[in-house]
């Protein structure tokens, strides 16, 4: 099958997990009415009589935001894993590895024990502290691992983003212990949810999201040099140091304002990468892009399976991932070693 068609599936396949993910709920609403819906507000046409007054408000107030948030999300998320495997080289890397989800984790967990995350001011300052943390852990990760490394070694890179992820998680459960009111909310914000998300979310991340698809996509050449091996991207003209650091820069803002909004989600970066390299080969102008589509479509799935199995509760979307994600974790160590 030529790419072409894959991908002209693929894009198919996250269209009907939008409006799946926007019309099953605990009123179904079909997609023909969802597109006339969208379609009465962007053309200010009036709504046909057939469809009643209270959907509009229920499709474009709550579920539309809440699925278009979770596609952008599983699209940052996917794309970040797919650069950070091809920069370290390694089919278990992941953005979180270098510290991005500790230190948002940790942010938020400040704003949240101090009492500011209510409130007006709460829904601002939670996700501008989180991503300022986000990006604080992965500078310094950069900065400590091209200090201790001239030659700036995937090896060390991952090492020291192990370290300063612990030492974030240690702070982070420390805050919880000590505050007690608080741990609550911050164990559920570290799982991760979409619940009562606003357009806001969705106009900060979507500009995020293009602007960093569209620089990793101008980079997609030195990235697949870059797969053969530090030697090899080395002595094809490749400046390795000032290209890990722009790449990872970028990873940091991608997942850093997509964790920043909904928590800490695991995993989706280390599904998609694998699946659209099966489908789509190495060549990350095509891997870039068809990584975004399968990461939004599925982590909306997710998310449409985190609200619905147990209704009326809500499962924690990180829970839904890690249960699909853990067993693919494992599956990737023991193939790798098996084909050694």
């Amino acid at each position: 099958m030529k790419p072409a068609v894959k991908m002209g599936l693929l894009s198919l396949a996250a269209l009907g997990a939008v409006l799946c993910g926007i019309g099953v709920g605990s009123v179904a609403v079909s997609p023909g009415d969802i597109l006339s819906i969208v379609a009465a507000r962007l053309f200010d046409i009036p709504l046909p009589e057939s469809i009643p007054a209270g959907y509009s408000a229920m499709v474009l107030g709550m579920r539309l935001p809440r699925v278009l948030l979770a596609f952008l999300t599983g699209a940052a998320l996917a794309v970040s894993g797919t650069v950070m495997q091809s920069v370290l080289q390694n089919p278990l890397a992941s953005p979180f590895g270098l510290g991005v989800s500790s230190g948002a984790g940790m942010g938020a967990a400040i704003i949240i024990v101090f009492g500011l995350a209510s409130g007006g001011l709460g829904r601002v300052l939670l996700p501008a502290v989180s991503l300022s943390f986000a990006l604080g852990t992965v500078f310094l990760v950069v900065f400590t691992a091209s200090r201790l490394d001239r030659g700036f070694s995937n090896v060390t890179i991952v090492l020291v983003g192990m370290v300063v992820s612990l030492f974030c998680s240690a702070i982070m459960s420390l805050l919880s212990a000590v505050s007690p009111t608080y741990s609550q909310r911050i164990q559920l914000w570290q799982l991760g949810s979409f619940s009562m998300k606003e357009w806001s979310a969705v106009w900060v991340l979507a500009p995020a999201v293009l602007l960093g698809l569209l620089f990793f996509l101008c980079c997609a050449r030195e990235m697949d040099v870059m797969t053969f091996g530090e030697e090899q991207a080395v002595a094809m003209g490749v400046d390795l140091r000032r290209m890990k650091r722009r790449l990872l820069g970028v990873v940091a803002v991608l997942t850093g304002a997509a964790v920043a909004f909904v928590g800490i989600i695991g995993f989706v970066d280390l599904i998609a990468p694998h699946v659209v390299r099966r489908w789509f080969g190495a060549s990350h102008r095509r891997t870039l892009p068809a990584g975004a589509l399968f990461g939004g479509t599925f982590l909306v799935l997710c998310d449409l399976a985190a609200r619905t199995l147990i209704p009326p509760r809500e499962i924690p979307i990180g829970s839904i991932t890690a249960l699909l994600g853990a067993p693919f974790f494992l599956y990737i160590f023991f193939h790798g070693r098996t084909r050694r």
